[in-house]
């Protein structure tokens, strides 16, 4: 196969792969369309996959499938323009996204004052408090991407460089407001889901930056790869 039939099939996978997990990563849409079963604003979208919830299981499966989906996107996608760090990040958050949700939480901490009072004293079973690490591994490791691509791309007026901006800046307020309401149990779902979509916003941007080009040119070879720096900015994201 030559390199640019193997720079296009990496192409067309990362994009079906992004987009079939980010489909099932926003499952959370359909949950808050759904009558019912969202009881409160305060509600964490991840409670739903606690046991004996309706739905449970597909929540989980969801979340498992768009974390496999989207690890195979950003293999697929390469590192043509960032350094490791972000591409670590991305596939670090779509890890975490898989096995987060392979190890659901045992109860309802959002809308259930027992649950949380035995999760601040830590009697609750290993898996929750696995499940919460893991949840602030993939938070982190989105946000670390797109501080990266912030700085990687500080100096371009491009409309991705925008997109990270925006979603940078979007994260300065939202990242408190987050704290608060986690804090206070008041408006987790609502909060939950401005994250939700900022991930997804960001995960698409990368993709599409990423796949840019790969049916023309060597499929995995990047600036920084073949040691020519181009612009000079691919060092800041190393």
């Amino acid at each position: 196969m030559s390199d640019v039939a193997l720079g296009r099939t990496r192409q067309v996978m990362a994009w079906i792969c992004a987009g079939a997990g980010l489909v099932a990563y926003n499952w959370w849409v359909l949950a808050a369309l759904k009558p019912g079963l969202i009881s409160s604003p305060s509600e964490l979208f991840s409670n739903l996959e606690v046991s004996g919830q309706p739905y449970a299981v597909v929540w989980r499966h969801a979340d498992v499938a768009a974390g496999t989906l989207l690890f195979v996107a950003f293999l697929a996608a390469g590192s043509r323009v960032s350094g490791r760090g972000e591409r670590a990040a991305l596939l670090l958050l779509a890890l975490a996204e898989a096995v987060g949700s392979a190890l659901p939480e045992a109860c309802a901490d959002g809308i259930d004052a027992q649950c949380r009072s035995l999760e601040y004293h830590l009697r609750l079973p290993v898996s929750q408090y696995r499940h919460d690490l893991l949840g602030i591994a993939e938070f982190f490791s989105i946000s670390a991407a797109v501080i990266i691509a912030v700085r990687r791309t500080r100096d371009e007026r491009s409309g991705v460089a925008l997109v990270y901006l925006a979603l940078a800046r979007i994260g300065l307020v939202a990242y408190p407001l987050l704290g608060l309401a986690y804090l206070t149990n008041r408006f987790g779902a609502v909060m939950e889901a401005v994250f939700f979509t900022g991930f997804s916003v960001a995960a698409l941007t990368e993709i599409r930056e990423r796949t840019r080009g790969l049916s023309r040119d060597r499929p995995g070879l990047g600036s920084h790869e073949s040691g020519d720096s181009g612009s000079g900015q691919i060092s800041v994201a190393q």
